[in-house]
């Protein structure tokens, strides 16, 4: 069985929207798009150490389109470009649409179904990187197995969160958390138990 990690850029006030550019998301009229600074070399190095596994991406339509539009132009980039030119890409859509990535593969109709047989088949684990909406199916059928949170110091107020209407009560367990000198703070969980009562 695999395990599906997600990993989620925040800000300090859960939103997850668009952190890596200006036009990378404007739905609902979102106008903070870019939010994510701060990046260094320390930040490099932790998710160098985080990526070293083999693993499969399993996206959202929307995320997969930005990284299939900027991602096979700079396949030679280190840190993020040749692992993702390696990896299986499984894209998830409640609707037909083209995949112009190499080596990519739609996941469609009861997506809760096909998601439980990919999760129970052989393969490296599952990355989903952004894909907010995936994110709260995967959330509300107890999907995820481990969640890589990345929050920077900013505060935006208004946009997509992570832990939106498919969150569960669910105690998590620090598995491991690390600060950078810019202020990024890097922690992973796991879920725990769920939660019946305080």
């Amino acid at each position: 069985m695999r395990k599906i990690i997600t990993t989620t850029m925040i800000t300090l006030d859960g939103i997850m929207q668009a952190p890596g550019a200006s036009k990378e998301d404007a739905s609902e009229g979102f106008k903070y798009g870019g939010w994510m600074v701060g990046w260094d070399e320390e930040a490099d190095k932790i998710t160098d150490k985080i990526q070293a596994e083999p693993f499969d991406l399993l996206f959202g339509r929307k995320t997969y389109d930005i990284f299939a539009g900027y991602w096979p132009k700079h396949e030679d980039e280190p840190h993020w470009g040749k692992p993702y030119s390696k990896a299986k890409k499984y894209v998830v859509s409640h609707k037909p649409t083209t995949l112009s990535w190499d080596n990519s593969e739609l996941i469609t109709g009861d997506v809760v179904e096909e998601i439980k047989k990919l999760k129970n088949s052989d393969g490296p684990d599952l990355w989903v990187w952004g894909s907010s909406n995936l994110i709260q199916t995967l959330l509300k059928n107890n999907f995820v197995d481990r969640m890589h949170l990345w929050t920077f110091p900013i505060t935006i107020g208004t946009g997509k969160k992570l832990f939106a209407e498919g969150t569960q009560p669910e105690r998590f367990k620090l598995v491991e958390g690390k600060i950078t000198s810019t202020g990024i703070i890097f922690t992973t969980y796991e879920p725990s138990e769920p939660l019946t009562s305080i």
